[in-house]
């Protein structure tokens, strides 16, 4: 019995190889935008696919698995390959695979190859990387390298797009091949205790391979899709048979290197031609002990500058237009609750998301830039040691960089610590980190603390912003230090990472990556502030019974009493009828726990609505500045700079509590998806919960001493 070709007729081609081999590259040269991101069921592993046109017209699901270096996982990513390709039966399961391997690196990357071709799965070799394989002057005889190794092989460049057509053409005769017949037979000599486990197990298991089973004989703990009786069969074989996890792999390891290292030596025509070539020079001054750290934060400082001084003009641009459209539906619509719910609401709600875009492409920008010239991974190689003193792994340098974008794919990224404590706490302190959402926040206070001088060609408040992030990343380090001394683990630690090669940045993978995460961005939280918008306009506008009506009296009876000219009495009842509405009164009710902070109602409404998310307190502060106010021509950094106490007439947005609002955010966990997320990746409510707090309680403190330092 043979595995049989998948019977959707659209037929599934998984994209395989080890991490940095250019996959993602490839990927989107074949995909384009027709991709999209999933999950694998039951885990949050991300799962990209595409679709796929052949050369024959034919369609076919293109399947981007995570990178893995071989069936020995060592991450969570890498046991979702090998459940993936163990189990025939797996919805991913791929009637062929293209391994990508980087063709600069060949032998490293040709272990997890030779895996594959033990699974009876038609495979193509596909060597990435031709046009550096060029300029090093690397060539391989690629027909002796296809008969020696068993697979048509091609060279292609994820970068240049050469190559592709000659791929998809050849997909479609691999797609034609029937399955390799490996039900007796390995690639590899199989040990005797390998074989005895076989014989033992093969007839509750029909269609699987021999390295199938000897798989599922290393992984039976944690492959999800074995039942108890089959756990039960697979673990008394290997009681049986004396079989050792760890020395059979280790020599099964050596083994493939013995059989394909010399295959790699005889096909190879041209060696590199130099023996210390660009990378290793650049190496040696950005990996520096004391001179790489100063070339990294000099680029975190160019960042938070670029996403000040870049942005500028787009974002007055986009403030200006929404101002404008306001303005001329309110001079064109019926005066009716329905007009003031379109520009009061959505508008203005929609008008705090937009208007950060630039902001959010450009940093996604420069991020995907260091990822791509693969600075990112010097980063984590960088700090590792640093890194263990705090209780954490080099890997968690990624993820707490990644945090600077969004803390939930952050979080996420950290299944390839495999360390469970440095795991956990890398989850715990990673949205100390200074999240994309919290710019909205900063760039609107910050202007009401520092400002807007310059020191030499750098802003002060550019600097300012640094600063947030620094003290966001201090607060994360500390914290690790504590969870390390509280948490206790038997695991050893360690950090297994490739530095890819330096490389010119693939431009159609940068676009394709500030594209998606700037779709994400806008749609994910514009649904979210679509419905709060909607019903804080509601709750802004309405109130009990008569409350609203009787304030609006009031108001106007004391303006008259106290002759105030005709816009002094309307922002009088505008406040007054804002703090008889339903909203006004859900932030009085918690207004005496945050005015020793410096909050009023007003900022207590924006502290709950963006628990939600925490870009949503500028779309609240838009509408509740928006509710009754003519001035649609301002901007939301206006509108609140000129707020001031009905009462004392003192500024509300001073110095004091500027400051103070921008601490709180810096180190309060207001978002409740990344909550979900933590709650996700630790399978309980204790972290999460443990870990809202202690953050919101740090925030409650350092907003308070601020507040006390300068009022």
């Amino acid at each position: 019995m043979k595995p049989a070709l998948s019977p959707d007729p659209e037929p599934k081609i998984a994209l395989i190889g080890n991490p940095n081999s250019g996959k993602t590259s490839i990927f989107n040269q074949l995909t384009g935008l027709q991709q999209k991101v999933g999950n694998f069921p039951g885990v949050t592993v991300d799962k990209k696919t595409g679709t796929l046109e052949l050369s024959n017209g034919r369609q076919a699901k293109l399947i981007d698995l995570p990178g893995a270096y071989s069936f020995y996982p060592t991450s969570k990513d890498e046991k979702m390959v090998v459940q993936s390709l163990v189990q025939p039966g797996n919805e991913n399961y791929p009637d062929a695979i293209i391994y990508i391997a980087d063709v600069t690196k060949l032998e490293k990357h040709l272990l997890l190859f030779s895996q594959l071709k033990d699974l009876g799965i038609p495979v193509l070799l596909a060597l990435n990387m031709a046009d550096v394989a060029e300029q090093e002057g690397i060539q391989y005889d690629l027909e002796k390298l296809s008969r020696k190794l068993g697979a048509p092989t091609l060279l292609l460049s994820g970068r240049t797009g050469e190559g592709m057509s000659k791929l998809k053409s050849m997909l479609v005769d691999l797609l034609d091949e029937a399955p390799v017949a490996l039900l007796n037979s390995t690639k590899y000599r199989l040990a005797p205790e390998e074989s005895k486990i076989i014989n033992q197990i093969q007839a509750e298991f029909p269609g699987y391979t021999p390295y199938q089973l000897v798989l599922m004989a290393h992984h039976v703990k944690w492959l999800s899709f074995l039942n108890p009786n089959q756990k039960t069969l697979i673990e008394q074989a290997i009681s049986n048979s004396g079989f050792q996890d760890l020395q059979m792999q280790v020599e099964e390891t050596m083994q493939r290197y013995d059989q394909f290292t010399p295959i790699v030596q005889q096909s190879r025509e041209k060696d590199s031609l130099h023996e210390i070539n660009f990378t290793d020079r650049l190496d040696d001054l950005l990996t520096n002990r004391f001179f790489g750290p100063v070339v990294f934060f000099s680029i975190m400082l160019l960042i938070f500058h670029a996403l000040f001084t870049w942005a500028e003009l787009p974002m007055n641009f986009i403030e200006a237009g929404f101002g404008n459209l306001s303005t001329f539906l309110q001079s064109h619509l019926p005066q009716h609750w329905l007009t003031n719910l379109l520009t009061e609401g959505v508008l203005a709600g929609f008008s705090g998301i937009i208007v950060f875009v630039p902001q959010i492409a450009i940093l996604f920008f420069l991020i995907s830039l260091l990822e791509e010239v693969g600075y990112m991974a010097r980063a984590a190689f960088m700090f590792d040691r640093i890194m263990q003193f705090f209780g954490l792994n080099g890997r968690s340098v990624v993820a707490l960089i990644s945090g600077g974008a969004c803390a939930i794919p952050a979080i996420m990224s950290t299944r390839t610590i495999s360390n469970w404590k440095e795991r956990l706490i890398t989850i715990l302190v990673t949205p100390f980190i200074s999240c994309s959402a919290r710019i909205p926040v900063y760039t609107v206070l910050i202007g009401f603390v520092v400002p807007p001088t310059k020191i030499g060609f750098v802003s002060l408040q550019a600097l300012a912003f640094m600063g947030l992030y620094l003290l966001g990343i201090v607060a994360a380090l500390l914290a690790a230090f504590v969870f390390k001394l509280i948490l206790r683990t038997h695991e050893s630690s360690y950090l297994m990472l490739e530095l890819p090669a330096y490389r010119l940045p693939v431009m159609r993978n940068v676009w394709l990556t500030v594209w998606e995460k700037v779709k994400t961005f806008t749609v994910e939280a514009g649904r979210i502030i679509l419905i709060i918008t909607v019903v804080l306009w509601v709750l802004s506008s309405f109130g009990p019974p008569g409350a609203v009506k009787n304030a609006e009296m009031a108001a106007q009876s004391s303006a008259k009493a106290k002759k105030l000219n005709a816009d002094d009495t309307q922002d009088l009842v505008d406040a007054k009828k804002m703090e008889a509405s339903f909203a006004g009164q859900l932030g009085k009710f918690i207004e005496p726990a945050i005015r020793p902070l410096g909050f009023d109602w007003k900022i207590g409404i924006a502290l709950i609505t963006s628990f939600a998310a925490r870009e949503v307190f500028v779309a609240t502060m838009a509408t509740i500045y928006s509710i009754g106010h003519q001035d649609d021509e301002y901007s939301i950094h206006e509108k609140m700079a000129n707020q001031r106490d009905p009462v004392t007439h003192q500024l509300i947005y001073s110095p004091a509590t500027s400051l103070s609002l921008l601490l709180f955010y810096v180190f309060a966990m207001q978002c409740m998806s990344t909550m979900a997320v933590v709650y996700r990746e630790t399978k309980s409510w204790k972290w999460p919960l443990i870990q809202f707090a202690f953050m919101t309680g740090l925030a409650y403190l350092s907003s308070w001493l601020a507040y006390m330092w300068l009022s």
